[in-house]
């Protein structure tokens, strides 16, 4: 009968941890990027609309990833750059809408380290990347929730993905810096 019992708990146990889900809250994340304007700053930007769907593992690790970022919701706080970014000189909103990423892998590097690979596609291209991951923590909000939180960093080179437009500025630099990178915060409520 005890075994039974142990058996029975053990069951409900793994079924609760295998029934486990991530669920996306967008008002508590971001989607950020910066790149370099004609070597002497930064112009930071982010976008506004995008959907990050995880799966934990069974011991409630990250197992999988995905996001897609709607590039018309570019947000750079000046609308003449927004516009041109969305332009067939950037990312071609018209005919590329999204961005998207697909992890391929993801591996723990310490005790809150991730190394996240996947296929990262603009514009019509797709291209392996890194992101370096952090696992922020879990708590319970005041309304018995229980959240995780995670942010990933990666850089690209833009003209990669056939983001190719520039001007060559008096000392030769470039007006937009090739490297851009990406920083990503997002949180999940565990159902």
């Amino acid at each position: 009968m005890k075994q039974l019992f142990v058996l029975i708990f053990a069951i409900i146990l793994s079924t609760s941890i295998f029934a486990q889900t991530f669920n996306f809250d967008r008002s508590h994340s971001g989607v950020k990027f910066s790149v370099s304007h004609m070597v002497i700053t930064d112009v930071d930007g982010s976008f506004k609309e995008f959907e990050v769907m995880a799966s934990p593992n069974a011991k409630g690790e990250l197992e999988k990833v995905e996001a897609t970022i709607k590039v018309e919701s570019i947000y750079t706080e000046n609308s003449d750059r927004d516009k041109h970014l969305k332009s067939a000189d950037f990312f071609d909103a018209e005919n590329h809408p999204e961005i998207k990423f697909v992890s391929t892998k993801i591996e723990k590097k310490g005790k809150n380290g991730l190394k996240i690979h996947g296929d990262l596609t603009m514009r019509g291209v797709t291209k392996k990347v890194t992101l370096d991951g952090k696992f922020n923590g879990q708590v319970k909000d005041p309304w018995g929730n229980t959240r995780v939180g995670y942010t990933a960093t990666t850089s690209v080179n833009r003209f990669d993905y056939g983001l190719n437009w520039n001007k060559a500025i008096e000392t030769g630099s470039l007006v937009v810096g090739k490297e851009v990178k990406i920083t990503l915060n997002v949180e999940f409520v565990v159902k």
